[in-house]
């Protein structure tokens, strides 16, 4: 019998989350104009937000700053949420100016930019840490990266399997020996032994594979069953959510950039809430994905779950968002270092110096300390207990 677990996407269309203001009770937030006067333009009040995927709590700050009224706060009447069922690329969406601000991962950003030419800048690096895992079967010899060698290696493909090369090259492993996999957005491919090893995300995958019965003992597997490679230990591990907004917009249109700044003070809030109301904001962003139009079948446990993780990899102890160069410029020689299975190199040219920016962050986590904010911090996970189907 087949030991494998279906998660097939409930997409019926692309979902528009749309939060307009219940009353005209704030008004926009304007930045002092330089000699001390009233700014010359008039305020966005308007703005979409383009994910990467569907509605999880990858994304809870976001839907946390709407249900808590966040956006509001910051002068905006009205915001779209647009999810992506892999029918969307976030940077593909901002460049084409259908949506105003985008979640992708830094390195699939820095293939755009340099297959296109166009310009997009991260403006808040939201997570801090790589998430990204390989798991294998226990005892199968693929606890480290250099067991790849001669494997199939499962993948979503699309970018995503950037670390898994960049990882290789940093220990001089020979990609080319490796069988990707393309696998779907469940860990099917390990459970039927389709792949080697299934690419995971700690937030996720790894909960739904946890989240299965083991035929051999009949309760859930157990983390003792697989070996884990996590990237975040590895040379290969790059930046992943972060903010991005159109270089150009910031630098020709002071209402774009007084936006953006608005935008990352609401969103600021928001994952703040979500750091110290985890059970809270899991609920929140729980609601979202069973209203929305094209959702991810995943129940309140396994969302507690990701909640959890996911404040892992954002609260390492800094203020919010900050974008640390170190960790910008391992994920760009990691891009430069890796080529793929066939010899193709990610990338051949550092990107510009356009390609992220700490500036509207920063200042709207200095307006945020003015106003008592605390914008930094560690967090504290809870304890978070699977059962069968995350349900």
């Amino acid at each position: 019998m087949r030991t494998s677990t279906r998660r097939g996407l409930a997409v019926l269309s692309t979902a528009v989350i749309t939060a307009f203001a219940l009353a005209a009770c704030s008004a926009p937030a304007t930045p002092d104009a330089s000699d001390g006067g009233s700014a010359d333009f008039e305020p966005l009040t308007s703005i979409k937000l383009q994910l990467q995927w569907l509605p999880q709590a990858q994304f809870a700050g976001y839907y946390v700053a709407l249900d808590q009224g966040y956006f509001e706060e910051e002068g905006f009447d009205e915001v779209e949420i647009i999810p992506s069922g892999g029918d969307i690329v976030p940077q593909d969406a901002l460049v084409a100016g259908d949506v105003d601000f985008a979640i992708a991962w830094v390195p699939k950003v820095l293939g755009t930019l340099e297959a296109t030419g166009v310009e997009l800048t991260d403006i808040a690096q939201v997570y801090q840490k790589s998430g990204t895992l390989q798991v294998s079967w226990a005892g199968d010899g693929l606890d480290t990266v250099a067991g790849f060698e001669g494997k199939r290696i499962g993948s979503w493909g699309f970018g995503n399997e950037w670390e898994i090369f960049a990882a290789m090259a940093a220990e001089d492993l020979d990609a080319s020996t490796v069988s990707i996999t393309t696998q779907d957005f469940s860990m099917n491919a390990l459970l039927d032994r389709d792949v080697d090893a299934a690419q995971a995300m700690t937030y996720n995958e790894w909960a739904q594979i946890l989240e299965v019965v083991n035929p051999a003992t009949g309760e859930l597997y157990q983390p003792e069953d697989f070996d884990v490679v996590s990237y975040e230990d590895t040379e290969g591990a790059m930046l992943q959510d972060a903010i991005w907004a159109d270089t150009a917009r910031l630098a020709d249109d002071p209402a774009y950039a007084d936006a953006a700044v608005r935008f990352l003070k609401a969103v600021t809030k928001g994952w703040i809430f979500a750091r110290d109301n985890p059970e809270e904001a899991a609920q929140i962003t729980y609601d979202a994905a069973i209203n929305a139009e094209a959702a991810f079948p995943v129940g309140p446990v396994h969302q507690l779950w990701q909640m959890n993780e996911v404040n892992k990899l954002i609260w390492a102890g800094g203020d919010f968002g900050l974008i640390d160069q170190a960790a910008w410029d391992k994920t760009v020689a990691g891009a430069l270092s890796a080529k793929n299975q066939d010899g193709v190199e990610l990338i051949t040219t550092e990107p510009a110096d356009s390609a992220y920016s700490n500036e509207y962050i920063e200042q709207a986590l200095a307006e945020l300390k003015e106003d008592g904010v605390v914008v930094d911090g560690e967090y504290t996970p809870i304890d978070v207990t699977l059962t069968e189907g995350g349900l």
